[in-house]
């Protein structure tokens, strides 16, 4: 059977893991101090204290056990250039209508966030950017209407 496997940008699978660690940090001692103060307030089956802190304890676990399994099977993508946008890239295009220029990055769907303008390759945006060049123009159908943009550059 074929393994799955999730690609990530190297600061995507840091983002993770970071994550995992703090959470780990947090059920380990944070919830089970708030756990061990509730229990100390007598009858758990009235204690609404000692239930919230367990159910955040089920989430937390539940959370950390997403990313342990999300980390075992990623693969962090390398070997990025600047000839052709790929996964990891980051890329400067320029809106031909409005002068506008904006620089976005190629991320996995596991890392986009577009307030942060980390965009999914699997996105109509990200789909017609892979695999295009510096200097070629795109057209991206939005709400508002199609808009054209031009790539004046790719950083790894």
């Amino acid at each position: 059977m074929k393994k799955e496997v999730i690609y990530l940008t190297k600061e995507g699978y840091e983002k993770l893991k970071t994550e995992l660690d703090n959470l780990k940090q947090k059920l380990m001692f944070e919830i089970a101090e708030r756990i061990k103060e509730a229990r100390e307030l007598g009858d758990l089956s009235e204690n609404s204290e000692y239930q919230e802190a367990k159910n955040e304890q089920g989430r937390i676990a539940a959370r950390i056990n997403e990313l342990e399994n999300m980390l075992s099977k990623a693969e962090v993508i390398e070997g990025l250039d600047t000839n052709v946008i790929n996964i990891g890239n980051w890329v400067i295009i320029k809106n031909l209508e409005t002068g506008e220029e904006k620089t976005i990055q190629i991320v996995t769907p596991h890392e986009a966030d577009v307030f942060n303008n980390k965009i999914s390759f699997e996105s109509p945006i990200g789909r017609i950017l892979v695999g295009k060049k510096v200097g070629e123009v795109v057209k991206i159908k939005a709400p508002k209407g199609v808009f054209k943009y031009q790539i004046l550059g790719i950083k790894v």
